[in-house]
């Protein structure tokens, strides 16, 4: 008898660690709620301005499916 409860314990553990686990896997994402870089640090000055993005890596996702190395590069690849 002591089994049959030690096997409906873990059961209701694991079942309830596995839901908890994998519900972020299936949430539905709202791409409207991220938040947008901020371009406009970015924008050049004047036309003939060239703009130099820094070397740093924080990859950008775009919902193009392009992935840039940072959103500066993002940003310049909007204008």
């Amino acid at each position: 008898m002591a089994a049959f409860s030690y096997t409906t314990i873990f059961f209701l553990v694991s079942s309830t660690l596995a839901h908890t686990a994998f519900s972020a896997f299936f949430k539905p994402r709202d791409i409207n709620k991220w938040p947008k870089p901020p371009c406009k640090m970015y924008y050049p000055l004047d036309p003939s301005y060239t703009s130099e993005c820094p070397d740093v890596i924080s990859y950008v996702c775009a919902t193009n499916g392009h992935t840039y190395k940072n959103e500066c590069f993002f940003c310049v690849d909007q204008w």
